[in-house]
């Protein structure tokens, strides 16, 4: 799948506020500075799509960005043209907030997950620098719970030598399935060197079309 066209579309503070539920729709989140911003962009051939920052929480809101994606693995080298949202989610697990101010995210981070309707998939990324972490495993146990579709994406595997990326995606599965009977699809990128670009948007083009079936 080529994206073509993303052009970002609205802020929502609560998943009521959101755009209609009229075409698939995936979700983006992890903890902060994970790297989403970078990986949304390069996604989306677009590096100032996303707003990246060095500080993290900078993701507040529910961002949604507008999609226009073709095929070229279609008969004719070409199909029509296809359109779905992309959501940017604020990060967990960020201290340096308050409270309260943590405590109204995840709310609104919970109302939006378990209640948009047109919801395929959820991406939840892990920053493949580092060994399994225990928030980012609670939070994978809370979409299991809520019985949610979700696919784990590794970032940064750039930054760390590939022998170390392979083990902390072992060790983080090897966590996994203390609780977890199967275990969901992932894949491994890298914002800078476009890894794995392909697989995801490839994997985001069968959603769509299981979708229409």
């Amino acid at each position: 799948m080529q994206i073509t066209k993303a052009t970002y579309l609205i802020s929502s503070p609560s998943v009521d506020k959101c755009p209609q539920p009229d075409r698939p729709e995936y979700a983006f989140i992890g903890r902060s500075n994970v790297g989403k911003s970078s990986l949304i962009n390069m996604l989306c051939n677009n590096a100032k799509l996303a707003k990246t920052s060095a500080a993290p929480g900078k993701t507040q809101l529910i961002n949604h960005y507008e999609i226009f994606s073709s095929s070229p693995r279609s008969a004719r080298g070409k199909e029509k043209g296809v359109t779905w949202y992309l959501v940017d989610l604020p990060g967990y697990g960020y201290a340096k907030r308050s409270q309260q101010q943590r405590k109204q995210w995840s709310r609104m981070i919970e109302d939006y997950l378990r209640k948009r309707k047109n919801l395929l998939n959820i991406f939840v990324l892990i920053d493949a620098r580092h060994e399994p972490q225990k928030i980012d495993l609670e939070f994978i146990d809370d979409l299991g719970e809520w019985q949610l579709p979700f696919t784990i994406v590794f970032t940064k595997a750039d930054k760390e030598k590939p022998g170390a990326v392979e083990r902390n995606v072992k060790l983080f599965f090897d966590k996994m399935k203390e609780n977890w009977e199967f275990l969901p699809p992932y894949f491994v990128t890298s914002a800078v060197s476009k890894k794995g670009k392909e697989e995801v948007l490839d994997f985001i083009e069968d959603c769509n079309k299981a979708a229409k079936e």
